[in-house]
């Protein structure tokens, strides 16, 4: 039976409540003051380089060239399809059927699909441009993948040294209108998910953009070493996004150092690696129309730019959850040393570790997959698929990058048990608000 003198026992809640208050707004606090001395000490000059990197090497543009008419290096005008009419192929196809009839081979089965069934003549509309106006014939064929439709917009290409009935050509369909709807459905998603956050996290997706588009490629394209202008862009995007989501606060600046680290390090191995494989950088054709327009750009160097930019995305969610499971570990038992904090921490660090991993290595798979299809097809062996350039640029960029991301767990896990097992309020602060009703929480359980 309980005692009447029991009673006041409850009365601790106000406490308990001034103890709640204060682990909602714990995280966001900042450190001792001398915490946040050392942290600018270290940053404040990091980010110094990194604004006259932008500086030195902002670029007044894309350099110009004169248009080779091949792939990307065209020139583009909007269009829109006014009439398809279906007709017979034999009528408006000049390709000729083997006279033996041999269909074995590639070219010989598209003479004859040329040659049968039923085509479509579509009549575009150039809406774009000074030839506005202009209409002019494509021819679809049957089995072709991509089949056009009264009213539908297209891209198409010009070609001025081409004769006049030949100079326009439809290469893509216009998909402004569904990308752009969808750009609006992932925003209002972001926000209304996240809120202010979400709204930081697009503003900061803006960020990466602009450095991306008016930094980075332009700079490179002018000459500049791809090596430094990528970890001069990516230490910027870096910067922005972590700030702008996360707040300028110490546990944020744990976290940019963590990055910081982990992208050096990805760096030094991707240059390790990327020489010792003699990877040029140039397998496709999209890489060899840049190198032919460009002939001073370091095709390795774009690929070890690549390697970083890749994997700056990935490294932030990495450190950030890190920090952020050391501070709230910290929060939950304040008497807890650094050692007792990287151990738990670094237990987390290990199951993010495996997903991170797998989500890097099976994204870079989805983007090769047409390739691994084709070593398939081939009946290649693993290590004759393994040991072709093409692959091998996607393994390395796997693996560096993996490696990257590895080494940021244990490194930003100890950066942040460091800083805040050495932060001591003084008496009164923050810690001795929270460990007061912990103490007194594990003396009501014993008292029962």
């Amino acid at each position: 039976m309980t005692s009447p003198q029991s009673d006041p026992a409850p009365q601790p809640p106000p406490q308990g409540h001034s103890h709640g208050h204060t682990h909602s707004h714990g995280p966001a606090a900042p450190v001792s003051r001398h915490l946040r001395k050392v942290i600018a000490a270290v940053l404040i000059p990091f980010a110094t380089a990194v604004v006259v990197g932008l500086i030195a090497f902002w670029p007044g543009g894309v350099p110009d060239h004169e248009r080779t008419g091949v792939g990307f290096d065209r020139q583009t005008q909007d269009g829109k399809v006014v009439q398809v009419v279906k007709v017979d192929c034999a009528d408006v196809n000049a390709a000729q059927v083997p006279p033996t009839g041999d269909t074995s081979t590639p070219s010989g089965r598209e003479a004859v699909n040329e040659q049968e069934g039923e085509c479509a003549k579509a009549t575009i509309e150039v809406t774009s441009g000074d030839d506005k106006g202009r209409r002019f014939v494509e021819v679809v064929q049957p089995d072709a993948p991509r089949q056009l439709k009264v009213g539908q917009g297209v891209v198409v290409a010009y070609a001025p040294d081409a004769p006049r009935d030949l100079q326009y050509s439809v290469t893509d369909v216009d998909r402004k209108v569904p990308m752009a709807l969808l750009a609006g459905i992932f925003a209002l998603a972001v926000v209304l998910v996240g809120r202010f956050r979400g709204l930081m996290a697009l503003v900061a997706l803006a960020v990466s953009f602009v450095v991306l588009t008016l930094f980075i490629l332009p700079a490179i394209l002018q000459g500049s070493n791809p090596l430094v202008v990528a970890v001069i862009g990516a230490s910027a995007i870096m910067l922005a996004a972590l700030y702008l989501c996360h707040g300028v606060t110490a546990r944020t600046s744990v976290a940019v150092v963590g990055t910081l680290i982990s992208l050096l390090l990805i760096g030094l191995l991707g240059s390790l690696f990327i020489g010792w494989a003699s990877l040029s950088g140039n397998t496709d054709d999209n890489t060899g129309l840049i190198h032919g327009l460009y002939p001073d750009i370091d095709m390795s160097g774009l690929l070890l730019a690549g390697v970083i930019i890749g994997s700056l995305g990935v490294l932030d969610d990495v450190t950030v959850t890190q920090t952020s499971a050391v501070w709230e570990l910290h929060q939950a038992d304040p008497e807890m040393g650094w050692k007792g904090l990287y151990r738990a921490g670094i237990r987390i660090g290990r199951d993010h570790i495996a997903s991170v991993v797998n989500t890097l290595v099976l994204a870079y798979a989805g983007a090769a997959l047409p390739l691994l299809l084709l070593f398939s097809i081939a009946q290649s062996s693993v290590g004759t698929v393994a040991n072709s350039e093409l692959v091998a640029e996607e393994i390395v960029r796997t693996l560096v990058g993996s490696i990257g991301l590895v080494a940021s767990v244990p490194v930003t896990t100890v950066l942040a048990a460091l800083v805040v097992s050495a932060d001591r309020p003084g008496p009164g602060g923050a810690q001795t608000a929270t460990a007061a009703p912990a103490r007194s929480g594990r003396g009501r359980r014993r008292k029962k």
